[in-house]
């Protein structure tokens, strides 16, 4: 990469002196440009806006949009579909179902194969640029253990944009996710979700439940003490 302090790219600048797959870029005469706005990094271009486009292997949040004969057709947050196979589905679903799932193949039209599908019920279900989906993952899915550690709640989040949302402070893991989508481009993030989620959370960690149990138990002993003492 050419760039070592993060900046914004504006389309058509040259990101890499080589051939590069970089989502947001493309190749022309054996060089990677931007083809929309991005932020590069060190070791990382990473595009600011955009439509998602299906792409194998990627794990995503989708809704049952329509019902056929032998399968459904999943709405991505995206101009193209998704197709699932009655085959590859362990369980009926309707339309309006919510699914995680994964792309097996993306054919010439963009039109996804989709396999393995979870049917996700009882939670809630948020949208976000699909561009920022790395940043609420975080490195080694450190933001997403960040969050659901502090909130007590399960994250499925797909890579194209759609998050689901099922636990005790929801709303809580709903603003920590916004927060990083607004401040993504500012150092110093994973610190202040941190701050915030500790300030915030209801949740007790172990730690304060055992305190809790200890100070309870000391309080019990007391009450016996001061009564027959």
């Amino acid at each position: 990469m050419i760039k070592h302090m993060k900046e914004i790219i504006l389309p058509g600048k040259l990101v890499a002196n080589e051939p590069k797959k970089i989502p947001g870029c493309y190749i022309e005469d054996g060089k990677t440009y931007a083809s929309t706005v991005c932020m590069s990094g060190e070791d990382y271009v990473v595009p600011l806006k955009g439509v998602y486009i299906p792409k194998t292997g990627d794990l995503v949040v989708g809704i049952i949009k329509e019902e056929r004969f032998n399968g459904y057709v999943i709405e991505l947050n995206s101009p193209y579909d998704g197709q699932l196979s009655t085959r590859d589905s362990r369980e009926e679903l309707k339309m309006g179902d919510v699914i995680y799932a994964k792309i097996l193949a993306v054919d010439e039209t963009k039109e996804a194969t989709i396999v393995d599908p979870r049917r996700l019920w009882g939670g809630e279900m948020m949208e976000i640029e699909h561009v920022k989906v790395p940043r609420v993952i975080g490195k080694n899915s450190s933001m997403l253990g960040l969050i659901r550690d502090a909130t007590n709640t399960t994250l499925f989040v797909g890579r194209n944009g759609y998050v689901y949302l099922k636990g005790e402070d929801t709303a809580l893991a709903v603003e920590a996710i916004l927060r990083i989508c607004r401040e993504s481009h500012v150092p110093g993030l994973t610190e202040r979700i941190s701050q915030m989620l500790r300030e915030q959370s209801k949740v007790k960690t172990p730690a304060q439940a055992g305190k809790n149990e200890q100070e309870e138990q000391v309080s019990k002993e007391q009450t016996v003490n001061t009564r027959y003492g």
